[in-house]
């Protein structure tokens, strides 16, 4: 890690770090943002998509209020890719205490700044997700020491100027945070009895896995897009970084699965009775 990493310059060293467990947070407050993932990030013409836009262009549909003029249309205006995305709370973030306020529209010369720090917010958000969610775990206690540290860490760098987050050498950060997250992984899948299945990496697009048994299982990075996951049970299977697109978890069990976030339910098909850990909730557009 670089010398900037490890002393970072904070805006606010009063707030207290992200408590143990505490992820409300890193949840995304649209009414306290400035719209940064309807202009700050591209898209392209697709399934996702229904036109093309460039990385730093407000979208068509952002009103001067910073809302979504077809929030509640999305899917069928063709923004399927609005309604799966999910900034870990970054955009409030970067709005209120990166840039203390003033928003792009107010500051154009400070827009491309702006434009350019919040995805990597979003990244230390989500690190500080995941973070938090393992030292909830009591079987994660040998890791806790060292995860604890690396919260007060990564939320120190969160609260960095706008310079200091732009020379972020995120991919290493992002490694050697995951060495914790490995450990932690691995304690709190082992409290599972028995052979745990490893999917990691594994490519099941498409596989047919409904009623299946992955309690404790490992699908990290796992291709899991359009699978059939009706009725499995994935408790406290460790999830992080797997592709749900189009995966079907109707009737599945997730309560208890490690390292899962809105973002990968929102990408995947459910009803009703898709049980979810407490801290995600259910898509408005499941069944």
């Amino acid at each position: 890690m670089s010398r900037k990493q490890q002393t970072p310059t904070t805006t606010d060293s009063r707030r207290p770090v992200v408590a143990d467990g505490d992820r409300k947070d890193l949840q995304a407050d649209c009414a306290n943002c400035f719209g940064l993932c309807c202009v700050a990030l591209p898209f392209a013409r697709s399934a996702d998509f229904a036109v093309d836009k460039s990385a730093g262009q407000p979208c068509s549909n952002l009103q001067t209020d910073f809302r979504c003029g077809i929030h509640s249309r999305l899917r069928e205006k063709g923004f399927r890719g609005c309604t799966t995305y999910d900034c870990f709370g970054a955009g409030q973030k970067v709005s209120h205490v990166t840039f203390g306020g003033t928003d792009w529209r107010q500051d154009p010369h400070g827009a491309r700044r702006m434009f350019a720090v919040f995805p990597l917010m979003r990244q230390l958000h989500e690190l500080l997700w995941y973070i938090t969610e393992a030292l909830g775990h009591e079987s994660a206690r040998p890791v806790h020491q060292d995860l604890r540290k690396a919260l007060t860490w990564v939320e120190e760098l969160s609260r960095g100027s706008a310079e200091s987050i732009l020379e972020l050498d995120m991919a290493a950060l992002r490694g050697d945070v995951n060495v914790l997250l490995v450990q932690a992984g691995e304690r709190i899948r082992a409290t599972v009895p028995g052979r745990r299945k490893n999917h990691r990496g594994a490519d099941l697009i498409g596989a047919r896995l409904a009623g299946a048994d992955l309690r404790g299982a490992s699908l990290r990075g796992a291709l899991l897009i359009a699978a059939d996951l009706t009725g499995a049970d994935l408790r406290t299977a460790d999830l992080i970084g797997a592709d749900l697109r189009d995966a079907d978890l109707s009737g599945a069990d997730l309560t208890g699965s490690i390292f899962l976030t809105q973002a990968q339910v929102n990408a995947a098909k459910g009803d009703a009775t898709t049980r979810l850990p407490p801290a995600l909730g259910r898509p408005t557009h499941w069944c």
